[in-house]
């Protein structure tokens, strides 16, 4: 049998659906330990920077099996393989025409339907790198360009402990897209590393009020996220399965710690999948997560216990759609038409108001 090649991404399943190098297969790095290859196979190891693919690779050897790391890893491979030519205008362009129905006209909607935008605003568009950020940039440079009334925007990158070759993808993304990022540094990730108990959820809170102050140091009264439609519709059912009670991620927020700032979710009415369908038309490449808890993690088999339970609520609404196609304009629907005669209790500004209340009177 002659020699052959075969290349192993060891990456999250979800990083890998994200992006991989064609032709490549996704297995941890439990199930590469203990695969049994052919003879005379040679094996490329892929993880996001180099780091765990080499012990994997180590690992194969003393197996005898001829492997080796990709140097630099997915993150380095990525960086060398994206076009830098100056493509922003044709991207801009399929924003308007091709996906001027899927997402341009539902990103205007949610301005108007929400009253995300107004004259005067100051806003900071929040890039963490990923696809649905760098999205949402390109929109406001294209409701800056056609709006009929002023406002100001700043592309604000937090650098939250990035690699080095994480850092220089974004920044080169940002270039292709004609973004004008400015990029600031925290040490987020060293203070959450060691973290047990849910250092998501504290990098989460950590990042949103570094942004915060970022942004009104600039003299900026919003703030903007990329969280989409099908953020908003998992949310309502991870609220309702595990957390027990109704609530949803709102279109927009007051800051409880920052007088005078709001956040905005201008891409709330868009679907995830048009934002995929974007990317990749485009031919963008953006890394899934660029967290060091997370590659850590994953490379050893491992995910975050809110992101397991959002990629567990993933399924169940995928599984859900087979038998009902409207079930997840159902889940959106059904915080927009709350009636209160129906429900037990509810809480407002802290106090709980409870059917019994009144009920004779």
């Amino acid at each position: 049998m002659p020699d052959s090649t075969i290349t192993v991404d060891i990456r999250d399943k979800a990083d890998f659906d994200n992006g991989h190098i064609k032709g490549s297969v996704n297995m941890t790095a439990q199930q590469l330990a203990q695969y049994k290859f052919d003879e005379g196979c040679k094996v490329v190891v892929v993880c996001r920077n180099g780091r765990f693919s080499e012990q994997a690779a180590k690992q194969l050897c003393e197996r005898g099996v001829d492997a080796s790391a990709l140097e630099g890893g997915y993150s380095g491979w990525l960086y060398e393989s994206i076009d830098g030519s100056d493509r922003s205008r044709e991207i801009e362009q399929s924003i308007r025409k091709k996906f001027a129905r899927p997402i341009w006209s539902r990103f205007a909607r949610a301005i108007i339907k929400y009253e995300l935008v107004k004259p005067g605003d100051r806003i900071a568009v929040c890039i963490s790198g990923g696809k649905d950020s760098m999205l949402l940039a390109k929109l406001f440079q294209e409701l800056k360009a056609h709006n009929k009334f002023d406002f100001e925007l700043k592309f604000l990158v937090m650098d939250p402990g990035y690699s080095p070759v994480n850092r220089r993808l974004i920044e080169k993304n940002a270039a292709i897209l004609g973004i004008p990022i400015e990029v600031f540094e925290t040490n987020i990730f060293n203070s959450v590393f060691n973290v047990k108990n849910n250092p998501c959820y504290l990098c989460a809170r950590m990042r949103r009020g570094h942004l915060y102050n970022k942004a009104k140091e600039m003299g900026c009264n919003k703030i903007a996220l990329g969280h989409h439609y099908d953020d908003v519709i998992e949310t309502i059912l991870m609220g309702m399965i595990y957390g027990g009670q109704v609530q949803t991620m709102m279109p927009k927020l007051h800051s409880a710690n920052f007088e005078g700032m709001q956040l905005i979710r201008p891409m709330y009415l868009i679907r995830e999948a048009e934002i995929k369908r974007w990317r990749d038309y485009n031919d963008l490449h953006f890394l899934q997560c660029a967290c060091r808890f997370t590659e850590e993690n994953t490379s050893v088999g491992h995910t975050g216990e809110s992101e397991s339970k959002r990629l567990e609520i993933k399924h169940l609404i995928a599984e859900l759609k087979q038998r009902n196609p409207q079930i997840e304009a159902n889940i959106f629907r059904s915080v927009e038409n709350v009636n209160l005669n129906t429900i037990i209790s509810y809480k407002k500004n802290g106090e709980i108001t409870h059917f019994l209340d009144g009920y004779d009177d």
